[in-house]
């Protein structure tokens, strides 16, 4: 460690915040203004890169980067500006967590784009003409294109601070983002207002890739990277906070810069990697920051959210049709192998959505009469999966044993985590779940010598009885079955009430003696036992865990599944869970282009079915068994 080696890392931070506050600050005034969670934010960051890589490859040579530099963030602009006319405005009236399976469909829509048009490799763009060189910092070389990306940052927030405040268009934005309802009320048109910032914070992204270009290529891998980053940054620093977002950038990049400088220390005869905990410091910061302070550094208390969808119609438990359809459905279930053979793939497939059924509902039990979001629900699921697997490898456990005893270290994961969790609520619950679920496949992927780091756990096959013929699948299916009818009867039990009292109205449920956050603190603990007990089954089914079974994606996938089949409906998670799974598996199975077919059957289901499949039916089959009115 040497004091000019630690400025270089700290002028690499600050190139990094700049770069970081471009794609975070875009996302901060979109959501500030439409309120809506855009989760395809990281997807024009990922085309202003390609596209800046294939205007250089258009344009004459001798004009090189810099024109590229211009083109790229406005063909990201008015992409952004037909996305939100075509797509989100039909949307803005949803509530926010279709508007997040909305964009999180158009993410896989765009990477199959992407991988059409320019190819799965990573893509080296040029060097930016004038700046290829170094120059020289304390005996050090450092890049001169860093020194303009460390320019670039305060710039742009120069210019958004005159944007937003000497214009008129600046200050709708920022009335807006206070109170949008008013706005409209006042005659100002909306519907060109919310495109107008869409196409600015696009815009912003694209410049953001564009610009790293000359550092590193363009990839397919551009968007989920950092799309996780830019909602910490805007979290951090505060929802709808453009100087809030600037200090967040600056904050997390210069962090990062520290801990790879410090690289590997002992401290107290403990070897410590802090080059390590670049994967997982940003998250780190968010958990303390809201745990501290959860409007972030800059922003301000926000408000209590309001139903989009107005009053919501009250579980129902099912009736003598819909008890005879499940138990007709469960029969079937065990009859299945019979029909289509004991070790065919169809009976492999049925095992896998009996498995994703009980994660969904485990999920669905926090989400719906809870009324808690959750970004980390995956966190149980790999806990419940490695605790498993760690018993049967490490101490040679019987699966019978694991089957109990790995639901329990997921359930201690959700008991720690939800005792923060349970104290926020809204986006900033949502964003503290993704933290700590963050932070717990940061320790899974890097601790080789426990978990097999990156390689994951292998070898982890059930006992002998259960691995003949059909045995596991009727294993899993009686236990996922178990499992959603237990968490179906506690949502009607007095702790289900007291659950769906506190989601409707906290101050009213607290008035009558309900200890609201004890009661939504207990219910995070059995969904993360039941999340684990789907994990638990998943290592056995497949042999194997990696720490991909607990990353953001799997997250969203359980999110999908809930939406698809419907918030407000029991069968929701089984019905959404079943369609992912399947479309997943036949899509993937037919077309190299998978995700974008998958996309648009998503989108589809989002514009026309928003209540979900299951919602749907229920709604259908409401009408046409209501008595019709008598005429006096």
């Amino acid at each position: 460690m040497s004091a000019s080696g630690l400025l270089a890392q700290l002028l690499n931070g600050l190139a990094s915040a700049s770069s970081l506050f471009l794609v975070s600050v875009g996302l901060s005034l979109i959501f500030g203004v439409t309120r809506c969670i855009n989760f395809a934010h990281g997807s024009f960051y990922m085309l202003g890169a390609f596209v800046a890589y294939s205007s250089v490859d258009a344009l004459s040579p001798h004009m090189g980067f810099w024109p590229a530099l211009l083109l790229a963030p406005l063909a990201c602009g008015v992409l952004g500006a037909l996305t939100e006319m075509l797509l989100l405005r039909r949307i803005y009236q949803a509530p926010e967590l279709f508007q997040l399976l909305a964009t999180f469909a158009l993410v896989l829509v765009i990477k199959d784009a992407a991988l059409w048009l320019w190819g799965p490799e990573e893509l080296f763009g040029p060097r930016a003409a004038g700046l290829e060189g170094s120059v020289e910092i304390l005996g050090r070389q450092f890049p001169s294109y860093d020194l303009l990306l460390i320019a670039v940052g305060p710039v742009v927030l120069l210019g958004l601070h005159v944007l937003l405040t000497k214009t008129r268009f600046g200050t709708l934005v920022r009335a807006a983002t206070q109170d949008r309802e008013m706005v409209g009320a006042l005659g100002v048109n909306q519907a060109w207002l919310f495109t107008a910032v869409f196409a600015l914070g696009t815009l912003l992204a694209g410049l953001g890739g564009a610009l790293q270009l000359p550092r590193e290529p363009a990839s397919l891998e551009m968007d989920m990277l950092s799309i996780g980053a830019a909602f910490v940054v805007v979290v951090v620093g505060g929802m709808g906070s453009i100087p809030g977002a600037f200090v967040a950038a600056l904050l997390i990049a210069e962090l990062k810069a520290v801990c790879i400088w410090l690289g590997l220390q002992e401290i107290g005869g403990v070897e410590i990697s802090f080059s390590k905990l670049t994967l997982v410091v940003e998250f780190l910061v968010m958990a303390v920051v809201l745990i501290w302070r959860p409007w972030g550094l800059l922003g301000k208390p926000q408000s209590l959210a309001r139903h989009a969808s107005g009053a919501e119609r009250p579980l129902q438990e099912a009736g003598r049709a819909a008890t005879a359809a499940w138990i007709a459905l469960l029969l079937l279930l065990v009859g299945w192998p019979l029909v289509v053979g004991q070790e065919s793939y169809a009976t492999v497939l049925v095992t896998d959505v009996a498995i994703a059924a009980l994660f969904a509902a485990s999920l669905h039990f926090i989400l719906g009469p809870g009324g808690m979001h959750s970004f980390g629900h995956a966190a149980y699921f790999g806990l419940g999966a490695y605790g498993a697997a760690l018993l049967v490898r490490q101490w040679s456990v019987p699966m019978e044993l694991a089957l109990v005893l790995g639901p329990l270290v997921a359930a201690a994961g959700a008991l720690l985590y939800g005792w923060f969790c349970v104290r926020l609520s809204g986006v900033y619950l949502t964003m503290l779940t993704l933290a700590f679920a963050q932070i717990t496949w940061a320790i899974v992927f890097q601790w080789d010598d426990f978990t097999g780091g990156s390689n994951g756990l292998t070898g982890v096959w059930p006992s002998e009885w259960a691995a003949q013929g059909a045995a596991f699948y009727w294993l899993a299916v009686a236990m996922s079955a178990a499992g959603i009818f237990a968490l179906r009867r506690m949502l009607f039990s007095p702790l289900g009430f007291a659950l769906r009292a506190g989601r409707d109205s906290p101050l009213r449920a607290d008035a009558i003696g309900i200890d609201v956050r004890r009661v939504q603190w207990v219910a995070f603990v059995i969904a993360g036992l039941f999340a684990g007990l789907a994990g638990v089954l998943f290592v056995f089914s497949k042999g194997s865990i990696a720490p991909d079974a607990m990353s953001i994606t799997k997250s969203v996938d359980a999110l999908v599944m809930v939406l698809l089949g419907g918030v407000q409906t029991l069968a929701g998670p089984v019905v959404g869970a079943s369609a992912f799974t399947w479309l997943h598996d036949t899509v993937a199975r037919n077309t190299d282009y998978w995700r974008a077919l998958l996309g648009v059957i998503m989108l589809t289901l989002v514009l026309l079915f928003p209540q979900g499949i299951a919602g749907f039916a229920q709604s259908l089959w409401l009408r046409l068994t209501r008595a019709p009115e008598v005429q006096p």
